[in-house]
């Protein structure tokens, strides 16, 4: 295995929650209000359909807010992974990410180990955009069992809520979360921040017609089934852990690129954010001004923008 390269889960797919558009030479996020899952393929600077999305939207009636998911892992930390993230939007490439009592940010004499105080308490948080970050990875159909479809979002509430649901889940059912019959659901809420118009958020939730003593059930039956196929899940969650440990950041330039364009967008000192893919994002904020020095190269460049920044925050609260 090559040290420094995070191992993740095999992903076919994504599941979003909206697209990017260009509007005046920019490309910003778009909300909506029902899932769409696509390939990992662009053409003309859209995603492309998996069948899977139209597959499933014939089997509703109205627009796709619940799809039929399992996990691969029975440890939801494996399903789930959120941290507070700021990625370089020149390059793509994530330069910190902390947990809210450490951090590992990278600069110009490599990955440094830090504390972390939050975005609210860090100036260099705050200069960067940096906010919460999950992945959720869910395997749907019985087509690729260990190739997986991933939901990236920067929602306080869908971080929240999965987080608490997966634990949830795993506990009732005796660590048999890889088993469980689940669904994700869109979910919707109205806010004081949201101006009292309707934000959504994913939720996980039994699957339609269930009830929690039916799909543990179900999953005690293809637990037994798995370990009399020699199945070793604990294996497999052991293998996940060591993949993720083994490089400092998930994200890497290849993907961060389309990440920084959903969630990271550039917008302008009058401009406002418009809610991420994965979104439930209470009342987007006004985004910093994007005057600053020249521009250099590489993390330098960017160390350059966030010093400038930090002086304009400090100058704003002095």
């Amino acid at each position: 295995m090559l040290t420094g390269l995070s191992i993740t889960p095999p992903v076919i797919g994504r599941i979003a929650i909206g697209r990017v558009v260009e509007k005046n030479g920019k490309r910003l996020p778009e909300k909506d209000d029902q899932f769409t899952i696509t390939t990992q393929i662009q053409q003309r600077g859209e995603w492309m359909l998996h069948p899977l999305n139209e597959s499933l939207r014939k089997a509703t009636t109205g627009k796709l807010r619940a799809i039929p998911v399992r996990f691969l892992f029975n440890d939801p930390n494996l399903n789930l992974r959120a941290e507070y993230s700021l990625f370089d939007r020149d390059t793509g490439r994530p330069v910190c990410i902390g947990n809210g009592a450490t951090c590992r940010r990278a600069g110009d004499a490599g990955i440094e180990e830090l504390t972390c105080p939050s975005p609210d308490g860090c100036a260099f948080g705050q200069a960067g955009n940096c906010k919460p970050y999950g992945r959720l990875n869910v395997v749907i159909g019985d087509e690729d069992e260990l190739g997986s479809f991933i939901l990236r979002t920067t929602s306080w509430n869908s971080i929240r809520t999965l987080a608490a649901r997966l634990h949830y889940f795993s506990a009732v059912s005796g660590n048999l979360l890889a088993c469980l019959p689940l669904e994700l659901k869109l979910r919707g809420k109205s806010t004081t921040q949201s101006y009292r118009s309707a934000i959504y958020y994913v939720d996980i939730a039994l699957r339609s017609g269930s009830t929690l003593e039916a799909a543990i059930t179900e999953a005690r039956e293809l637990d037994a089934r798995r370990r009399a196929a020699g199945f070793d899940q604990a294996a497999l969650d052991k293998a996940a852990q060591a993949g993720f440990a083994n490089g400092a950041f998930e994200d890497n330039a290849e993907d961060g690129g389309a990440v920084v364009d959903e969630f990271y967008p550039d917008t302008g000192p009058n401009e406002v954010t418009s809610f991420d893919s994965a979104s439930g994002s209470e009342g987007a904020a006004p985004a910093h001004t994007t005057s600053g020095p020249p521009p250099a190269s590489g993390s330098s460049a960017l160390r350059q923008k966030l010093e400038h920044r930090t002086a304009l925050l400090a100058g704003k609260a002095a």
